[in-house]
């Protein structure tokens, strides 16, 4: 059997793939964790609530959510025009995933900082 008969498509390889690259990319959880816990907020909200992010950045990934449906934008035709962002009830069903991600975190962070050290000795 050839090597290229058995190899296998990312998808296939890893199906939670597509899920890590939508919802793990280094700005989309900040943002996504701050629409869950704060509810509707402006984009100079997020630009505050979300430190070192750039206005470039925070605009490219409000857009990529709103397109992925994870995020809701509503404009308000006013004087001056209100935006505002939340979350969708598609985002918010990722909840439980950031639970489960929080309690790990708090569990186990420990453990890997000090893997890292012992390695780092080694």
């Amino acid at each position: 059997m050839r090597v290229a008969d058995t190899a296998t498509e990312p998808e296939l390889a890893c199906p939670i793939g597509p899920v890590v690259d939508i919802v793990f990319s280094r700005w989309t959880t900040p943002i996504l964790w701050s629409l869950h816990a704060h509810g509707r907020q402006r984009f100079v909200e997020l630009e505050r609530r979300i430190t070192r992010i750039t206005p470039k950045v925070l605009t490219q990934r409000l857009r990529q959510l709103e397109r992925d449906g994870l995020v809701v934008r509503t404009y308000h035709p006013e004087v001056p025009p209100r935006v505002e962002y939340e979350i969708s009830e598609l985002g918010r069903s990722l909840a439980p995933l950031f639970a489960h991600l929080a309690e790990w975190s708090t569990e186990h962070l420990g453990e890997v900082e000090q893997a890292r050290q012992a390695y780092d000795e080694a």
